[in-house]
Order: structure tokens, then sequence, then C-alpha cells
């Protein structure tokens, strides 16, 4: 016996102690993809609602409603920021309007996707996680170079963090199936 199947064998019964038996064990649910998965389906509920409060101002005028809310909030209307407001929502039509909110609510439908198939621990769903996490990276360091602010930063580092995560949670699993 090499000291590999050692290891493995005092594993197996290790957990089959922990678990009452060898072969009917569940394996524990990863903290980490716990999070993740949660955070995926806040993301979800997030833009779906976005998406819901999207389609309202399709039978509604923005201009109108964002000149209310200004006015709620006591800003001066001729602040050049409401200003900029005011005048970009009238270039806004009906149909951008859809588009976003399709958009919006198949992003969030991938988003609870991914939350529900980390919660279930499917490993398809590590994976894609992985993927579409990476595939954003660029653009964000784009964006945060371009126009750096506190809110792409964050996005960028919890992008950078699922992605470094979910990157060494592969290699791991892939390790251990190894031996």
């Amino acid at each position: 016996m090499n000291a590999a199947s050692v290891a493995r064998d005092q594993a197996t019964a290790v957990s089959a102690v922990d678990c009452g038996t060898t072969h009917s064990c569940k394996r524990k649910h990863d903290p980490g993809l716990l999070i993740i998965g949660i955070f995926k389906l806040s993301k979800a509920v997030f833009f779906v609602g976005v998406s819901l409060g999207a389609l309202h101002f399709i039978h509604h005028d923005l201009s109108q409603t964002l000149t209310h809310v200004f006015n709620v909030l006591r800003f001066d209307n001729e602040n050049r920021f409401v200003g900029l407001v005011l005048s970009k929502s009238e270039l806004v039509t009906h149909h951008r309007i859809r588009l976003f909110s399709i958009g919006t609510a198949l992003y969030g439908l991938l988003c609870s996707v991914e939350g529900v198939g980390l919660l279930r621990r499917k490993v398809w769903a590590e994976y894609l996680t992985l993927w579409l996490s990476a595939s954003f990276v660029p653009w964000e360091m784009y964006e945060v170079v371009r126009h750096a602010n506190l809110w792409r930063f964050v996005i960028l580092v919890m992008n950078l963090i699922i992605t470094a995560y979910l990157v060494w949670l592969l290699r791991r699993k892939r390790q251990q199936s190894l031996l």
C-alpha cells in the first residue's frame, strides 16, 4: 500500500464515522457556494423587480414621473444634473423600455438559474457561474479605468473574489477526485 491509498482509506473511515455508513453519506454544503448562491438569487430578485418596474413606464410618461420625484425630493429644477436626466428621459421610447425590461428579466432568470444550481450543489452551476463571472471581468476593468467610482470598483472586486473562489474550489475538487 502506498501513502495515497492509506490517506484515502483513512479519509473514507473518518467520513464513514461522521455519516454512520460508507455509502449513504451526503456531502456537506460548501459555505462559499451557499453565500454565492444566495447572492445570485438576491440579484435575480433585484433584476426581475427592475424589469417589472420598467414595464410600468411603457404606459406612463417617464419625464413627468421623474419631474414629480425630483420635486418630492426638493431638487432644484434648474440644477444641471436634473436638467440632464430630464432631457435624456425624453429620448427614451417605449420600445427601448421594453428591450430594457426583457434584458433585465433575462439576466434575472440567468442569476436565478445560477443561484438555484449552486444551492442544489450542481457542478454545472459552479462552472456556469465561473464562466459568467470571469467573462464580465474585462468589461468591469474597462469601466473602472474609464469612469472610476466606488460602485464599479466594488462590483469588480466581488466578481474577482467569486471567480478566484470558484477556480480554487473546482481545482480542489478535481484534485480530490484524482486521489
